[in-house]
Formats: C-alpha cells, sequence, structure tokens
C-alpha cells in the first residue's frame, strides 16, 4: 500500500469556483480534489509521480463572504503589448461568493508515472529545494526517494510554489501532520455536496475534459472516489 500523507491547510479565503458560473466567481463548499492535488504538487512536483487525493476532512465551519473585486479581463498578447491594470479598457469589477476562515486536513498519496520528464514543464524537472536534496536528485527514481524529498520540505515548510486555496491570491499555510491522534476533530455536519469538480481529464492534451462526482459529507469527512470509479463521471 502506498504511504498517505496529511497536510493541514488554513487560509482567510478561498474560491473553488464552479464551472458553470460564467461571469461571477462562486466557490463551491468545500476544497475539490483538484485544490487539493494542487497543494500536494507545490510542495513537491515532479514528471515521475502523480498525487492522488483520497479525503478531506472539514475543521472550520463553512462561511461565506461576499465581494466584490477587480480582475483583468484580458490576456497579454503581442498585440496589446502587455496588460496595464490600472487601465479601464483591461479592468473588470466583479462580484464573488467565497469562503472565508477555511480549514481542511487532505489526505493524498502518489503513485509512479514512468517519466522522467515533462514536455510541458522541463524547467521544473530538477528543482533542488536546498542542498540536502542534492544527493536525492542524482538517485534512480524510486518511491523511497520522493517519499523522503516530500517528508523533507513539508516538515521545513518549502515548496516549489506557494500552495493557494483555488485561486492564486488566496494563499494557504500548510503544515505537515504526522500522528491524527491529538488533532481536533471535523465539524459535526453531515450532508450532500451536489455535483463537483473532480479534476480534469487530460488524455486528449488538446482538448481536456472535467470529470465531476457528488460528495457526501459525513461528519466533516469526505471520502475523495477512485478516478476510475463509476461514481466520477466525465
Amino acid at each position: 500500500m502506498p504511504r498517505t500523507y496529511c497536510l493541514e491547510v488554513a487560509g482567510d479565503f478561498a474560491c473553488f469556483t464552479r464551472p458553470e458560473m460564467k461571469v461571477e466567481r462562486v466557490s463551491y463548499d468545500v476544497i475539490t480534489p483538484s485544490a487539493a492535488r494542487a497543494v500536494f504538487e507545490a510542495i513537491l512536483w515532479k514528471p515521475a509521480i502523480r498525487w492522488v487525493p483520497t479525503k478531506i476532512e472539514v475543521l472550520a465551519p463553512i462561511c461565506w463572504v461576499s465581494v466584490r473585486r477587480n480582475e483583468v479581463g484580458s490576456k497579454a498578447s503581442v498585440s496589446n503589448h502587455g496588460i496595464y491594470a490600472d487601465e479601464p479598457e483591461f479592468r473588470q469589477q466583479r462580484a464573488g461568493l467565497f469562503l472565508r476562515d477555511v480549514k481542511y486536513r487532505l489526505y493524498a498519496h502518489f503513485e509512479m508515472t514512468g517519466r522522467d520528464h515533462h514536455p510541458n514543464y522541463p524547467h521544473l524537472d530538477n528543482v533542488v529545494q536546498d542542498v540536502e536534496e542534492e544527493p536525492l536528485h542524482r538517485q534512480p527514481n524510486t518511491p523511497e526517494k520522493f517519499l523522503n524529498m516530500f517528508e523533507r520540505r513539508a516538515r521545513k515548510g518549502q515548496c516549489i510554489n506557494q500552495p493557494y486555496l483555488g485561486c492564486r491570491e488566496f494563499a494557504c499555510d500548510f503544515r505537515l501532520v504526522e500522528k491524527t491522534a491529538n488533532e481536533p476533530v471535523p465539524i459535526n455536519e453531515t450532508r450532500g455536496l451536489g455535483w463537483m469538480l473532480y479534476d480534469m481529464d487530460y488524455s486528449n492534451p488538446a482538448d481536456p475534459m472535467p470529470r465531476f462526482f457528488s460528495p457526501q459529507m459525513t461528519k466533516g469527512l469526505i471520502e475523495i472516489p477512485d478516478w476510475n470509479s463509476e461514481e466520477v463521471r466525465g
């Protein structure tokens, strides 16, 4: 059995955007599996491994906040010579319904992919987080190698990029939970959460497709089904 790791993450705000909302940003009630995966990848991402989230524990009551904020309405390109956020033509004001004061325990393990390089992110293949990792990078790709790298980084609070909660401006703190026996229990709330984004299917990189599932939260615990489960639908 692969080793499962647990991270506690917390932040002032979060937005796990519902894709059916075209203009305004409206968050799901809790973090999505894809966002949970991204937190682990922020600590250790390598082409040779794939993080698989298995469950989520909701530690703080689900609270909402409505915010109006300025967003950039276009992408930078050669034709527009960059984007100037202070210019009205590039700025749009949009409403958003976000989560506030969130805290979760996220559980995940990784699987080996058999790849040594990623064509889209070659500059990240050999990122060395600190000098202690240098000997590990010269070793063959094995589960033990990446277990050691993840544990070292997570214990030190190191990451490749700052983990965030749905939107990059909603950065989060994290810590590795090595023993859950004395940790706070999840919230005492049980209900269905409706259809939620599970993750994107990149079988066809030119046309990635979303996959969904309908999670049940039982006393703050959400079990995440396997990617190939009948509960996950395209």
